[in-house]
């Protein structure tokens, strides 16, 4: 975010009476303390939204906004401005005018020194505008498109010369060090950081090795190489996980760091055999990526309330549920860092440990030292924790402990998996906790998905035709869901090149947050306690489900009924 005088911030905020002095000025002290910008607490907390707090920046800079989602991107100006450059300064290139003037978008348009040496390297007059993170992730998803045909031709000829060179026939660790192997990893790993993939998958089959990249949750084929050059790649990412390079029967896990450009990310590992080989899946997670607040992660305002007010209480539990890569970890950490008090002590217990959190005490799984979740959950008791964070309740022993420290003073964030909220409760009974614990332990439970969200560069509206009502009707019938209405209007994207012809560009989550009040305390230890009791009475209660909060969504224009569907039915 720009670097603004916090005190200027103050003024202009108190002045229009958006925050009082106490407000900001503890904010102004959790930011100095966690390493933060001022205006990124004072948007988590929820008092202004990012959109304005840009809008006063640009009106006391006096510099328009750059707005690039609507101005556009000159593709042959962007190149102007070395993509290095760009990424370093917080910088893009997204027009001209008639007397070749440059309009430059800026993460910091004061920044003086990068505009005159714009100005001299370049030969021209720089007209500095007010760059939103949106506007400069347009722009550098711009630069990464350029160079994905490149790196296809890197890596075919990384295969041809490791063909050349025999090297999938050669020493396994010896093969991982040459430099066809490198180069072929390095590019594949680079290729994918230009897409904003999530996870890598490299499969190998009967005819040769496949690489597909998840790219906003959907796979999609990348490249096939020949089988030959497969125990090298193998080989070589073992030894930047750290893995045993010689082990081929058994899963194996680990992590690396990688540098793509100027973006660096934290790289999980898993290994397992299949019948024609190893299989490798790499999870791409930026390194200094902050934990976002409920709103960024796509909450609307009603469920963002709830989960605030049960986020105050002093003990009890808060379960995020749903599947493998529903975003719940990153919810758990949007959370902590809510939380992230001097006043409090914070302990986790994850697996992996994905995020660094300044001032949170993380502890990592590690089994073949004896620390698993539940072992791990005993010793933190011993550290007088506030608050709890338990990666993953996997088990009974978890389970029970998880419960007794909720019992006992401590509040206890978790993930469960899931298909919807009122089914954690099962699931825990399930785990042999008794029904009258569940319902004295249990504050909120959430639920959530993630879809795709519609291309603001190509996005229109449309009405759709009488027969999709009907489909419609029967989908919410089989979902048991009468009171629901399908918007009039609905919004969809056309395709273009900001989002390579998807219609859609990055993620956000859908959600469903069930409040466990009294009512459904009585229901969970009564004697005809069942799921379909529990959503009644939580939607008598004003639960929203997780379709209902995505239809909100797609008539809001954020994303489409295709892909609520999608994620709903998966």
């Amino acid at each position: 975010m720009l670097s603004f005088p916090p005190q200027k911030i103050k003024q202009l905020l108190t002045e229009q009476g958006l925050v009082t002095v106490e407000q900001f000025d503890q904010a102004f002290e959790e930011a100095s303390r966690m390493g933060q910008d001022v205006g990124d607490v004072l948007v988590a907390k929820g008092y202004i939204t990012e959109d304005y707090l840009y809008s006063l920046f640009s009106t006391y800079l006096g510099v328009e906004r750059a707005n690039l989602s609507a101005r556009g991107i000159d593709h042959n100006v962007i190149a102007l401005i070395d993509e290095k450059f760009a990424r370093e300064r917080g910088v893009i290139a997204f027009s001209q005018d008639a007397d070749g003037t440059l309009n430059v978008a800026m993460s910091d348009p004061t920044d003086l020194p990068t505009i005159e040496f714009l100005e001299k390297k370049l030969g021209r007059k720089i007209r500095p505008f007010l760059a939103v993170p949106d506007d400069l992730s347009r722009g550098f998803s711009l630069y990464g498109r350029t160079l994905t045909e490149d790196f296809k031709k890197l890596i075919e000829e990384s295969v041809k010369k490791s063909l050349e060179q025999r090297i999938g026939a050669a020493e396994e660790k010896e093969a991982a060090t040459q430099i066809p192997i490198v180069d072929l990893v390095n590019n594949t790993l680079s290729y994918a950081a230009s897409l904003n993939a999530s996870d890598i998958h490299m499969e190998m089959l009967d005819e040769g090795l496949l690489i597909r990249f998840r790219v906003d949750g959907i796979l999609h084929e990348i490249l096939r190489i020949p089988k030959e050059v497969h125990p090298a790649i193998i080989a070589r990412i073992k030894l930047l996980a750290a893995l045993k390079v010689d082990e081929h029967q058994k899963p194996q896990d680990g992590r690396f760091r990688f540098q793509a450009g100027p973006t660096v990310l934290d790289i999980r590992v898993s290994i397992i055999p299949t019948l024609y080989g190893e299989k490798i899946v790499m999870r791409l997670l930026p390194a200094t990526q902050r934990p976002l607040s409920l709103t960024e992660l796509g909450m609307l305002e009603d469920t963002a309330k709830i989960v605030e007010s049960n986020m105050k209480k002093s003990y009890g539990m808060l379960l995020v549920c749903g599947p493998t890569g529903s975003g719940k970890t990153t919810t758990l950490y949007a959370v902590l860092n809510m939380l992230n008090h001097s006043e409090v002590n914070i302990v986790t217990v994850e697996d992996p440990i994905e995020y660094n959190i300044k001032y949170i005490n993380q502890v990592q799984i590690n089994p073949m030292a004896g620390i698993t979740f539940a072992s791990g959950l005993r010793s933190i008791l011993r550290q007088d924790p506030n608050i709890i964070m338990v990666g993953e309740i996997r088990d009974e022993e978890t389970a029970e402990i998880s419960v007794n420290a909720a019992l006992t003073g401590h509040l206890l964030l978790s993930s469960l998996h899931t298909n919807d909220a009122p089914t954690a409760i099962p699931r825990l009974i399930d785990m042999k906790i008794p029904p009258f614990l569940v319902a004295a332990v249990l504050n909120v439970v959430v639920a959530q998905r993630l879809v795709r969200k519609i291309c603001t560069d190509c996005i229109e509206s449309y009405t759709p035709a009488p027969e999709f009502y009907h489909s419609m009707e029967t989908q919410i019938k089989e979902l048991k869901l009468p009171d629901v209405e399908v918007p009039k209007v609905l919004y969809r994207g056309k395709g273009c090149k900001t989002c390579n012809g998807t219609g859609y560009r990055g993620r956000m989550g859908i959600y469903e947050a069930f409040e466990v009040g009294e009512d459904i305390r009585k229901i969970i230890t009564g004697p005809d306690f069942s799921t379909d009791l529990l959503m009644m009475a939580a939607r008598k209660e004003g639960m929203v489900t997780m379709f209902e909060d995505g239809l909100r969504k797609a008539a809001l224009g954020m994303t489409t009924i295709e892909e609520i569907l999608r994620v709903i039915r998966e």
